[in-house]
């Protein structure tokens, strides 16, 4: 089995997710994340899930300020995804980056329709006499809402300006001249090209769809594809592709993170925005169940895997002295969501008899998880994230209190019971060989007993 899915099944999969585009996508939401956790710090001080700080927080009035910094951050974050993916296109292919993110920037926003309106009930509508006056841009756009259109104009912004950076269609300076100004008028022609290009698109649309390229792609493709992730399958192919991918030795968090990252924290902006409105957060009033924090808080807490179950077997059960080693070293840095030491030492990566569990163990959790949201027995997740290193058990009551906290923990327990028989017959195996015996016989007698 493993020679197949060396051979067959691996390969097609990391010549996918090791493409440019795929590597611009992963590398450039990296540089979304400061935002984010610093935005969701911002919106916990405004939200904590305690009514008596939630009641103080509203007596002083800091609340308004608080929702500014996150407005500021988290809530635009795709105006930092357009950036950071074009950026990094560019710089994977060795040119200059950050006029690329600035042109992308640029035609991010041109593609959307300026509006100047009031807002009655859930639309904004405009009036002639209001259209005459100062526009904005609605901050909808510039967050979840506005993901794909981002992904996709930051890619296309990379290839068309490496394209033409490689065929050396720039603008030459003599060498005198100072690289900071080269660099502006290198990015010259691309970028008058590419704006160019993206007001004939932004004219095709208001003139033939009535719309924008950002409200079409949302509509025909980030509410399917967002659809898709919220759904119970969807949450399961999260679930096992991380553990997949790493029990082959390649970062399964990193590379599925940073492809389905997006799409998630778009479902978590939406159920943020559904408690602004006043509304309860639940699956009837549109509420996703799939976000970031369901992957972070129950996939992939205490690392990939959820492997705490089974540093905590080594620490307090394990009778070889390989393992009890292991455990201690690596107990503390399991309860930070590290757990590389156990991944390549234990060894999970390649090891048939750990990686039934490994699969197991985040599937359980997020399918418990999903049917404890959708009976209402704890709460769905509204924006709130949470530093990757926060704890267990802290971070679930960050971002979802108490409830969220205790069913948490609840999944940790069983994440023991889950590697525990594979664990013990690991543990034999090592013990036996530690002692000079015969690993068969060991294992044949602790079968038979």
């Amino acid at each position: 089995m493993q020679s197949f899915i060396n051979q067959r099944i691996l390969p097609p999969v990391m010549k996918f997710v090791s493409t440019k585009p795929i590597n611009a996508l992963k590398n450039g939401m990296l540089y979304v994340m400061p935002f984010t956790i610093v935005g969701s710090i911002f919106l916990l001080l405004a939200n904590l899930p305690v009514p008596a700080w939630s009641n103080w927080m509203a007596s002083t009035g800091m609340v308004p300020y608080w929702n500014v910094a996150y407005n500021a951050s988290f809530a635009i974050m795709a105006l930092f995804a357009v950036i950071g993916i074009a950026f990094s296109y560019v710089h994977d292919e060795g040119y200059e980056g950050l006029p690329a993110g600035m042109i992308a920037a640029t035609c991010f926003l041109m593609v959307m329709r300026p509006s100047n309106g009031v807002t009655i009930g859930e639309k904004v509508v405009v009036t002639p006499a209001q259209m005459a006056q100062t526009t904005f841009i609605d901050r909808d756009w510039l967050g979840g809402k506005g993901m794909i259109a981002a992904i996709l104009i930051g890619l296309i912004v990379g290839i068309v300006y490496s394209w033409f950076l490689k065929k050396n269609i720039t603008i030459k300076l003599p060498d005198q001249v100072p690289p900071n100004v080269a660099s502006s008028f290198t990015a010259l022609i691309p970028a008058t090209v590419l704006i160019t290009g993206f007001m004939l698109i932004y004219l095709f649309f208001d003139k033939v769809t009535h719309s924008t390229m950002t409200e079409w792609i949302y509509k025909a493709i980030q509410t399917p594809l967002q659809g898709l992730t919220d759904s119970f399958g969807g949450m399961l192919a999260i679930a096992f592709l991380v553990p997949f991918l790493w029990f082959f030795g390649v970062h399964g968090a990193t590379i599925v993170g940073g492809i389905m990252g997006p799409l998630l924290q778009a479902n978590a902006l939406d159920n943020q925005k559904i408690l602004d409105s006043g509304k309860a957060l639940t699956v009837a009033n549109g509420g996703h169940i799939v976000t970031q924090q369901l992957m972070d808080q129950f996939m992939t807490v205490t690392g990939s895997g959820m492997t705490i179950g089974l540093v905590v077997f080594m620490v307090f059960f394990a009778k070889s002295e390989q393992w009890k080693t292991l455990g201690r070293l690596s107990l503390v840095p399991g309860v930070f969501n590290i757990n590389e030491p156990i991944l390549f030492a234990a060894p999970v990566v390649m090891n048939p008899i750990l990686g039934v569990p490994f699969f197991l163990a985040p599937m359980a959790s997020a399918i418990l998880t999903w049917v404890a949201m959708r009976l209402g027995w704890i709460p769905l997740f509204g924006g709130t994230l949470v530093p990757w290193t926060t704890p267990p058990i802290i971070s679930g009551f960050l971002v979802g209190g108490i409830k969220i906290a205790i069913w948490q923990a609840l999944m940790l327990v069983l994440t023991f019971f889950i590697y525990l028989p594979f664990a013990r017959k690991q543990d034999q195996i090592l013990s036996a060989q530690e002692h000079g015996e015969n690993t068969e016989e060991i294992i044949n007698e602790a079968e038979a007993k």
